[in-house]
């Protein structure tokens, strides 16, 4: 099962300080992804992905960016585990949220 590309959401609390402080670390704001005035950005380092999101979710989420959500959906509810956000509709863009057996959150995020 492919899961896609994968990245670290971040909650953060002030959007400017945390760019910052990971373009001090190497990262490269990318040019089409967010922007400070929507209070999102994602940040890459070679093939490390991290997304600064401001005032948006409680908790960081573990990203995962698949080709066919809803094919892992199905996969996941076919072995017992529980969804807390189901993707929507037949087509396009979806997303599905669950939390693993420790209460961390993973989002599978197709665009």
């Amino acid at each position: 099962m492919e899961l896609g590309r994968f990245s670290v959401s971040l909650n953060v609390k002030d959007i400017v300080q945390s760019q910052k402080f990971y373009e001090t670390l190497g990262f490269k704001t990318h040019p089409d992804c967010g922007s400070v005035k929507d209070k999102w950005l994602i940040m890459e380092q070679g093939n490390t992905i991290i997304g600064l999101f401001e005032g948006m979710f409680d908790k960081n989420i573990l990203t995962f960016n698949p080709s066919d959500a809803r094919f892992i959906e199905e996969h996941l509810k076919q072995n017992g585990i529980s969804i807390d956000t189901p993707t929507q509709g037949d087509k396009g863009p979806t997303h599905c949220v669950l939390k693993d057996p420790d209460g961390n959150t993973i989002m599978f995020d197709q665009f």
